[in-house]
Parts: structure tokens; C-alpha cells; sequence
């Protein structure tokens, strides 16, 4: 199969189909070998993988994949897709009997359609620090829809979890401003990080980018555990401590029957 899109769903999703192949091989389900048979190829147009990230981050995703078995094409742009086959600008052309698109985002279509309201070539709302729209003081955007300015770089804030749980962490207080009529305050971006989940296998990341100013690789259990930390303070902050630990608990006594596959 082919997976177009070396992003962090392209990356994850990779290495949990051969976490899928391997399981499906123990419980006797197929006879193919879950390594050698089930081919996974890796499609990126950029350089290299995981291009929103340090670079040190995708070197070492890319190793840990190509362990696995993933095969990686970089600077492969996708020219078109047929039935069971890819053919690149380059002129390759890969077999493939399933092919997934996780290349880029676009934001909801509707967007454009918002009474005339600014959009960016992703479909996303034009928004200023305040995350005010460019031409209505009274529509506010923040997540995946918002085009929002990050001062000290040359892109927009990126559209991650993090970006948008502290977009809504500062509307909480830039609505009551503007209820109040006070000065609105202006959105700063702190990048704290990312984690990529590797599934079974492992997992890499780059923390604590946002708090001493560099960056500090890490890997293998302790990125895993880190993962897994920070979905389950997501979980908290949706819903509170106490139905996060009994999530958590009940997560944990019917881990062995869940899907691992997920998309987000």
C-alpha cells in the first residue's frame, strides 16, 4: 500500500499498519509474512519526512521506519493516481492496491462562504493577533480555520492541538474583554514541542521548544510515555481529573481488544 504524505498522520499511520500486519500475522488471520509481504511505501514532495519538525526529529523517524520496513520516498511529488497504481513528476511509477492521501490540510469549505469573510489559499480565516477576523471585530476564529500571524516567523501559527487548546485558552479571556469593552489582548504561540507515536514500536519528539529556547530530542519509551501524558491531559482538560482517571482505568483493562490504528 502507499501512503501519500509524510506528515505526522502519514508517519503514524505507517507505522501502525505494520503494527496492524504483525498482529493480524500472530492471531493467524493471513499467512503473509507482516514484514516482507505487506509493502508500506512512504510518499513525501518534500526533502524529507515530518517537514514541520526539527530536522533531527525526522532523521531519526525516518531510521526508525525504515527499520520497520516502511519504504520512504522523498522529493516525490504525486502527479496522479490510478487504480493500482501512482505515478510521481519525476516519472516513477509505485504498485499499489490501497492508496491513502494524507498530504497537507484544507479548512471546511464553508469558510468561504462566510459573508465574504477573508480566506488564505488553505480556506482558512484571514485573522489578526487578536484572532479577530480582518474585517469583523465580532467574529473570532482560532484553531485548524484560523490564519493567524506568529511574530518571529515567516508562517502562520501552525494548525496542531496545541496551537488551537491555547487559542482557546486565550478567548476565554479575550471575550470577556471584549464584553467589558476593554483593550483586547494579543495570542503569542509557545511552542512546547511534538511528539510523533509510533505505535507499539516507539515513539519520537522534540520538547520544551517553547520554554529554553532550544530544543531537546527524545525517543524510544520515555517519548511513548510522553505521549501518552499529554493525551491524557487532554482528556482532562475536556472533561476534568476525575473522569480522565477513570478513562484511563477503563483504557487500561480493555487495551488488549482496541484497535491501534487511529486518525487525527
Amino acid at each position: 500500500m502507499a501512503i501519500v504524505g509524510g506528515g505526522a498522520t502519514g508517519v503514524e499511520l505507517s507505522a501502525e499498519l505494520r503494527n496492524t500486519a504483525q498482529v493480524l500475522s500472530a492471531y493467524g488471520l493471513h499467512k503473509l509474512d507482516p514484514r516482507h509481504d505487506v509493502g508500506i511505501v512512504l510518499i513525501e514532495a518534500g526533502p524529507r519526512i515530518l517537514p514541520a519538525l526539527q530536522e533531527r526529529v525526522s532523521t531519526a523517524t525516518a531510521e526508525l521506519l525504515t527499520k520497520l520496513g516502511v519504504k520512504l520516498m522523498t522529493s516525490e511529488t504525486v502527479a496522479e493516481v490510478a487504480p493500482g497504481i501512482i505515478r510521481t513528476a519525476s516519472g516513477k511509477t509505485v504498485r499499489a492496491d490501497l492508496t491513502v492521501w494524507a498530504a497537507g490540510i484544507r479548512a471546511p469549505a464553508i469558510l468561504s462562504q462566510l459573508d465574504g469573510l477573508p480566506v488564505n489559499r488553505l480556506g482558512q480565516l484571514n485573522v489578526r493577533r487578536t484572532l479577530q477576523t480582518e474585517i469583523d471585530d465580532n467574529v473570532f476564529a482560532l484553531g485548524d480555520c484560523a490564519a493567524c500571524p506568529w511574530p518571529g516567523n515567516e508562517k502562520n501559527v501552525p494548525p496542531r492541538a496545541q496551537a488551537a487548546h491555547q487559542q482557546a485558552s486565550f478567548l476565554l479571556k479575550a471575550l470577556a474583554a471584549r464584553l467589558d469593552n476593554r483593550p483586547l489582548p494579543e495570542f503569542t504561540y509557545r511552542d512546547f514541542g511534538s511528539l510523533v507515536s509510533l505505535g507499539h514500536f516507539s515513539a519520537v519528539g522534540n520538547l520544551m521548544g517553547g520554554v529554553i529556547g532550544g530544543n531537546m530530542l527524545i525517543e524510544g519509551l520515555f517519548a511513548r510515555f510522553m505521549y501518552m501524558s499529554l493525551y491524557r491531559l487532554h482528556i482532562a482538560a475536556l472533561h476534568g481529573y476525575a473522569r480522565m482517571v477513570l478513562d484511563t482505568f477503563a483504557y487500561w483493562l480493555r487495551r488488549t481488544t482496541l484497535p491501534r490504528v487511529k486518525l487525527h
